[in-house]
């Protein structure tokens, strides 16, 4: 039995993880989850401030190469690999290039059913979540917030910036067939 994909798209900051660490807990089915996070995390880390890799600017502006986007076609066949093999699976992700990054995933998984979710978060929402984590680059999450949605199609959309993570899952859940 062939497991199914969620792909959950929203700028850095916009309270994904969260959410998702909340459908985790309420979903009747057990879900896996993996993150463009986990994904650069898992690079070596010459790669990560590299040409070919993943350049992070002082203003947040994120740059990726040609390696970077061969280990990322690699990396996401191998989560719809997982989704074919009966695997459920949550994808925390960053659509930088808007409708081009969707497509990637829809190519990749035309054979999989999947669940497009869109996480909005006003931009000075996620500025102030991004302060508070200190982990990121500062302006990434104001740059994200509207940017990673250009062109894209979902399923279900939720705004974060004012909504608690449990009842946007809650939302999502509903769409779930």
């Amino acid at each position: 039995m062939t497991g199914r994909l969620m792909v959950v798209n929203g700028g850095s900051s916009s309270g994904k993880s969260g959410m998702i660490r909340c459908l985790q807990a309420i979903l009747d089915e057990r879900w896996l989850t993996f993150g463009a996070d986990s994904f650069v995390e898992a690079m070596p880390a010459a790669m990560q401030a590299s040409d070919d890799g993943i350049h992070i600017g002082a203003n947040g502006e994120v740059v990726v190469g040609t390696e970077f986007r061969r280990l990322e076609a690699a990396w996401t066949a191998g989560v719809v690999a997982m989704c074919r093999a009966g695997a459920n699976v949550i994808i925390d992700d960053v659509f930088l290039g808007g409708a081009a990054s969707q497509q990637r995933w829809r190519d990749a998984a035309e054979d999989v059913e999947v669940l497009w979710v869109g996480v909005h978060c006003d931009p000075e929402v996620a500025a102030g979540r991004e302060l508070a984590r200190g982990d990121r680059a500062v302006g990434m999450a104001a740059l994200q917030a509207t940017l990673v949605h250009e062109g894209v199609s979902y399923d279900v959309e939720v705004d974060s910036s004012h909504t608690e993570a449990l009842d946007c899952a809650r939302t999502i859940a509903g769409h779930l067939k």
